[in-house]
């Protein structure tokens, strides 16, 4: 703390993102990285970038990508936002969409970057319990409001909430925003994209960070009505007019139109989360059903922390929350390819014959 911080400084708890130790022979299973490098078409796009023209500034506008995306949803462009990472794009959502009289509403167990949103930009918040299974159950959020968000599927339990629902909640929600955060949708998941021409209120964004592999390029983007995507964008003509540089723009457009890879990479990534939660079960776990490329479990007799403590001993690294406090017996697994899921399995399977209970 310093004399020469703000008053909002002062009152900030910053979002502590996931660990990236730098261990050799490490099994990373903790920040939902896609196993699997990008397409070779995004490759070959990063390298024919590189030239005369890093001189230049990049398109503010991004307006290529914004076609390829636009193409592949089947919106316009004007009904595209794009951003350096879905965190940006959330983050000037939370300021543009979500700050109103009225609170906004999510769920207790979601993102804890949520709230720090908040409090950054003085928005009041109430979070709404899941379900003892921890579902996400729509006629919680029927009530005044200033916005509703949440993950579909949710994070980090993995619960897929219906397209059904969501239109539910739009039809009783008309007055203010909805935002679905679809981080993880290509892995099983149905986008509610589709809904956006009826529901003017309704906000989609979605990375390229997990299902396209490229958490190291970071690009995000959202999906709205004209009036939405325009809001985003005076934030983001406020804050920075280039937020994407030409490496970014130029590999995530290569990645949007590989649609190919992306169909063939989701595919091997639900194949190995079947495999690993069948055996996962066969161990005595409880495993809560995932649309997303990682998985939320728990075992009645051994402790969430302390079986994340011991497969970090065997450089295995997985997530465990300590907050809030029902989550805290889970470790959220990501799916790694399928030699990695098997040396978890193989770790927890040592771990658990030592210490039977």
């Amino acid at each position: 703390m310093s004399k020469f911080w703000s008053d909002v400084v002062r009152s900030l708890t910053p979002y502590v993102p996931g660990e990236q130790p730098k261990v050799a022979k490490l099994v990373k299973l903790n920040t939902n990285e896609n196993p699997y490098g990008p397409s070779p078409k995004v490759l070959a796009a990063l390298q024919a970038e590189i030239g005369d023209n890093l001189r230049l500034y990049p398109d503010p506008n991004s307006e290529k990508l914004k076609r390829a995306v636009a193409d592949f949803h089947g919106v316009t462009t004007d009904q595209v936002f794009v951003g350096n990472g879905s965190d940006e794009v959330l983050a000037h959502t939370f300021l543009a969409l979500l700050k109103h009289d009225a609170p906004l509403l999510f769920p207790d167990i979601t993102y804890s970057f949520y709230p720090v949103y908040c409090r950054l930009y003085g928005i009041d918040y109430c979070e709404i319990p899941v379900t003892e299974s921890f579902e996400i159950r729509v006629d919680d959020y029927v009530q005044k409001n200033g916005g509703v968000i949440f993950a579909n599927p949710n994070a980090p339990t993995g619960r897929l909430l219906a397209v059904a629902e969501i239109e539910r909640l739009l039809k009783t929600n008309s007055d203010s925003v909805v935002v679905v955060d679809e981080a993880y949708i290509d892995f099983g998941g149905e986008s509610c994209a589709g809904l956006i021409k009826n529901y003017p209120q309704l906000l989609v964004t979605h990375t390229l960070s997990k299902s396209r592999a490229l958490a190291g390029l970071r690009v995000g983007y959202a999906l709205g009505q004209a009036p939405l995507i325009e809001a985003l964008a005076r934030v983001k003509d406020s804050f920075n007019s280039y937020p994407l540089d030409r490496f970014a723009q130029a590999g995530a457009t290569a990645a949007m139109e590989d649609r190919e890879w992306l169909k063939s990479n989701c595919a091997k990534v639900i194949a190995s989360r079947t495999t690993l939660v069948s055996a996962l079960n066969g161990m005595g776990f409880e495993v809560l059903p995932s649309g997303a490329n990682f998985i939320f479990a728990r075992h009645a007799n051994y402790a969430g922390p302390d079986l994340a403590a011991k497969l970090r001993e065997r450089n295995i690294i997985v997530r465990n929350f300590k907050k809030p406090e029902r989550v805290a017996p889970f470790l959220r697994i990501s799916i790694g390819t399928d030699a990695e899921c098997d040396k978890l399995v193989e770790a927890l399977i040592t771990i658990m014959t030592a210490e039977p209970k």
